[in-house]
């Protein structure tokens, strides 16, 4: 009981806490989620690298079941679940997914469609050239090895990676507060930045990025992003970049055409790509397409058929491109494990630097070991060398000598490698031919150490030795191959192109209706306004209008605040719709006094009840959201009535009074916001109506028996803001123009 209280501590829990979620934090980050800058592979694909390496599965030999490459992934090197690992190997073999694959497979690896592979159990696989060339040195002792988790074995902390891997193939992962998203790009462009940047260390980013160009996705796309904001992505190591699908046209003769999308951006799901556009189809949100069609089969085939031979392709892609994932955003993070191990946001300037200083490192590692086998090697050759000038000496000491390795040792002053080499040299090579053969490998290996050496001294020659593989492994892998050409295309930043809302939306005819409570709804089709429509009890209609579904429906309150509403976004349907202030903010306490279609060349008057108002032209009218445009400002007790087109050059306005006065409408300012001016003068009442005419054609009214229009506009002719004179014998005894 005493030992198990001293083994007792006090400890803080949110300290114990801490400490522990940041050894999770930091295990994640360095040992799962994270590439390393030098070879650009996380732990779980380095070890499947090695994995397959110790299996011999390289190019030339023949497939392996994935099934047996996964166990011994998990049951030597890396101890996670075998789901994780298989899906990491099959990523690796997927050419959609990786720029250069790492694993070539056969059979179902999934497809660009989002399938998943089968099972690993019916799938094999072997390494890709690619992959070698990411391996190539591990037996020159280029890198460090450490012991795997169960000490039993050995693995590379980092491959020596001939090829700049973590460019090429880029890498995604999210760790413990932060993430990495690296796009793919094309190892010619790689090579050339790299071989800038040995010629010229301490140069900007900006010729550096002229040679890189930008991402190459294995999917290809068009990148439609400028070189200011792909240079400030590889400044900052953080950005993004905006990949658009590829299309063409295909003449199908008379007029008729369709559109074919041969390449789609980087890590969009074709089969869901497809599923977006036929839904949004469904919903008549894309008028300008008629049908979608999917003809891929090795290669991607998208046929999109337009609705009618008019259609402009460009506006139809451009619907696509705002709607759907046509066009995508790949977000950069180069976020990765410095040479020190240290995660951190790199530019470009930094991931390529510590590339080279890799590359000079496994150089030097890889000189070294040659050089010390070849010193290991003309020893031996000097001690065969020896025996062979003194031949008949050494058989007497072999056949005569009990220790004849000592003998020979102390007589020839052999070291105990040479006597050894001498006493287990078999008959046969005692030819004189050999002989000769060993004295110009000996001749060769004393070359080549000379060089080596000047090398391992020289740092200058080694970075020369450095650009020679960056240029070798430019030819095996560059553009001239079939896996190396440029599949990601660079285009100008589109403009803005405008769509119009008819392009957006299925134009069609109705009449909209707003009840005297509120009630906002719609009707296929232009009704009757006269009709009788059905209103909930106690309701009645308040304004009705003829649009279409494309129009913007403008709403005036008393208040003078504007406000906007879609046409196709009013309810339709047998209902009573629903409340208006569902879909704009209007006060409780405001009510709406007009309803009209916008119209984008129509310049409005409006006025208050207590005599004022102003012009309002086209660009102040529409809202932006829903709390509406305030441009008329009235006092408390004052309320706006009336909004009209100005149509016409003479205004005629009427009061309570049943004094009318005519006035040019030129006296009327055209105002963004205010109070506005006099219309008309009174002592006691106010506005009752308005009518906005041309003087040619007089101002009409309703008479007993129909409609009676005054021509002469003497009588009534003043100016802006006077009382005006006695309506006309037979006007409307309530002092309205027609209602």
């Amino acid at each position: 009981m005493a030992e198990t209280e001293a083994k007792i501590r006090d400890v803080q829990l949110g300290e114990e806490l801490s400490k522990r979620y940041l050894s999770y934090a930091m295990s994640t980050i360095v040992s799962r989620s994270l590439p390393d800058v030098r070879d650009g592979l996380k732990p779980v694909h380095r070890r499947l690298m090695y994995a397959m390496r110790q299996l011999h599965l390289d190019p030339k030999n023949g497939y392996k079941k994935c099934a047996r490459v996964v166990g011994d992934v998990i049951g030597k090197y890396h101890p996670h679940g075998d789901s994780a690992v298989y899906g990491a190997m099959v990523r690796l073999a997927q050419d959609f997914s990786v720029r250069y694959p790492l694993v070539d497979g056969q059979g179902n690896f999934g497809n660009i469609d989002g399938d998943g592979a089968a099972a690993m159990r019916y799938t094999e696989a072997r390494l890709t050239e690619f992959a070698m060339s990411l391996m190539e040195g591990l037996n020159d002792d280029a890198v460090d090895f450490a012991d795997t988790y169960d000490g039993e074995d050995s693995e590379p902390v980092v491959m020596p990676a001939m090829v700049p891997n973590l460019l090429c193939n880029g890498s995604m992962g999210i760790a413990v507060g932060m993430a990495t998203n690296i796009p793919p790009h094309n190892l010619s462009e790689v090579s050339d930045a790299l071989l800038y940047l040995i010629e010229n260390p301490d140069c900007d980013d900006e010729p550096l990025v002229r040679r890189l160009k930008g991402p190459d996705f294995p999917t290809g796309g068009t990148i439609v992003d400028s070189f200011d904001t792909i240079l400030n992505n590889y400044k900052q190591g953080k950005g993004s970049f905006r990949i658009r699908a590829k299309w063409t046209t295909e003449d199908l003769g008379h007029g008729q055409y369709q559109i074919v999308v041969t390449e789609i951006p980087y890590q969009v799901i074709k089969s869901k790509l497809i599923e977006k556009i036929a839904e949004l189809l469904l919903n008549k949100k894309l008028p300008f397409l008629n049908d979608i069609r999917d003809e891929s089969a090795q290669d991607v085939r998208i046929v999109l058929e337009p609705k009618n031979r008019t259609v402009d392709p460009v506006m139809l892609m451009e619907q696509l491109y705002r709607q759907t994932d046509m066009e995508a955003k790949f977000n950069l993070n180069m976020n990765v494990l410095d040479l020190d191990g240290v995660p951190r946001v790199m530019s470009i300037k930094e991931v390529l630097h510590d590339y080279l200083v890799h590359r000079n490192a496994v150089l030097l590692r890889k000189t070294k070991f040659r050089l010390s086998k070849i010193n290991a090697r003309l020893e031996i050759l000097e001690g065969y060398l020896i025996a062979y000038l003194n031949l008949d000496e050494i058989i007497r000491i072999i056949r005569e000598e009990n220790e004849p390795k000592a003998v020979m040792m102390q007589e020839f002053k052999l070291t105990d490698n040479q006597a050894e080499a001498i006493l287990n040299m078999k008959l046969r090579n005692l030819r004189k031919l050999d002989e000769e053969e060993i004295n110009a490998e000996h001749a060769d290996l004393l070359t080549e150490r000379v060089e080596l050496e000047i090398l391992i001294n020289d740092e200058q020659k080694r970075w020369l030795k450095v650009a020679e593989e960056i240029k070798a492994t430019k030819e095996k892998f560059g553009k001239k191959t079939a896996l190396g050409r440029r599949r990601t295309e660079f285009a100008e930043a589109p403009a803005d192109i405008e769509v119009p809302l008819e392009a957006m939306v299925e134009k069609e005819p109705i009449t909209v209706i707003l009840s005297q409570k509120g009630w906002i709804r719609c009707l296929k089709g232009y009704a009757d306004l006269n009709e009788d429509f059905k209103f909930k009890d106690d309701d009645s209609l308040l304004f009705a209008i003829h649009a279409q579904t494309t129009d913007k429906i403008v709403l005036l309150d008393n208040k003078g605040k504007f406000f906007s509403v879609s046409a196709h976004e009013i309810p339709s349907g047998r209902g009573f719709g629903q409340p208006v202030r569902l879909m704009i903010d209007l006060a409780n306490n405001d009510q709406i006094s007009a309803m009209f279609v916008y119209d984008k060349e129509q310049k409005y008057l409006i006025a208050s009840d207590k005599g004022y108002g102003f012009i309002v032209d086209e660009n102040h009218i529409l809202a932006q959201t829903r709390n509406g445009r305030k441009l008329m400002n009235v006092a408390d007790d004052e309320n706006v009535i009336f909004c009209l087109p100005m149509i016409g050059d003479y205004v005629a306005i009427v009061g309570e009074n049943r004094k009318l006065l005519v006035f040019k409408a030129e006296e009327i300012p055209t105002m963004a916001r205010g109070h506005g001016v006099l219309l008309q003068k009174y002592k006691d009442g106010a506005i009752s109506d308005i009518q906005v005419f041309k003087g040619e054609d007089g101002f009409s009214y309703n008479r007993a028996g129909g409609v009676s229009t005054e021509k002469d506009l003497i009588t009534w002719l003043g100016h802006r803001a006077q009382v005006g004179k006695l309506v006309p014998f037979g006007f409307p005894r309530n002092s309205k123009f027609f209602k």
